[in-house]
């Protein structure tokens, strides 16, 4: 527990929400967002989380998150990964018998991650502006119950995303998602899409948008 109370993490907010996105959407969940992301999405929706934040003992971030009464919690950000100590809250958490999620970017390396952490990883398309950040060697370290996230622009995203998944064979490591970036590309354009080529992927919407509009939701 010492440890715990002397090591520090920039915190951009705590909060307790639906899980919008990935296999877990529905469940009531502890958000953590970390502050800071060394990437620059074009369709960012949480640019206010890249610099500020409260610095926090991880003690007082499990404190705060126990309050809450959730099984479920997801550490986010930002780039999570970016500041090193995210690795010493998670496995924290999974001390905590929580069931926990970790949402990156994918650029950053993923083989320090707690085994128990679901790791739900970005793939960022052409479209994202940041393609050049994938870190491919991270594949290796995902297994079955970890996820891997398309967010799609446009049709010249869909069928980068379609290239990638076949030519790396990644049905073969984990579920694969399949996102339209909000007002962007309509859904009903993307379902279509997916049904017109039978992928093996789920679609999903951003749940949390769709009840709360524009924004990281609540």
């Amino acid at each position: 527990m010492q440890a715990l109370e002397a090591t520090t993490l920039r915190i951009s907010e705590i909060f307790f929400s639906l899980q919008g996105e990935t296999s877990r959407i529905g469940l009531p969940t502890v958000f953590i967002r970390l502050t800071g992301c060394p990437l620059r999405c074009g369709y960012c929706d949480t640019a206010y989380a890249f610099t500020g934040g409260e610095s926090m003992a991880i003690s007082s971030i499990l404190d705060q998150v126990a309050q809450y009464r959730s099984n479920f919690v997801t550490v986010t950000g930002g780039e999570p990964l970016a500041q090193k100590p995210c690795h010493v809250l998670l496995a924290a958490l999974c001390d905590a018998q929580y069931a926990v999620s970790l949402e990156t970017s994918g650029a950053l390396d993923l083989s320090k991650v707690d085994a128990r952490v679901c790791k739900v990883m970005d793939i960022k398309t052409p479209g994202s502006g940041e393609v050049d950040k994938n870190n491919w060697r991270n594949l290796a370290h995902l297994t079955q119950q970890d996820e891997i996230k398309f967010v799609l622009c446009d049709e010249a995203d869909y069928q980068w995303a379609c290239e990638i998944m076949h030519t790396r064979q990644l049905h073969s490591i984990c579920p694969i998602l399949f996102s339209p970036v909000y007002g962007s590309l309509e859904p009903a354009t993307l379902a279509a899409w997916i049904l017109r080529d039978r992928l093996p992927v789920r679609m999903q919407m951003q749940m949390h948008k769709l009840l709360w509009g524009e924004g990281p939701g609540r």
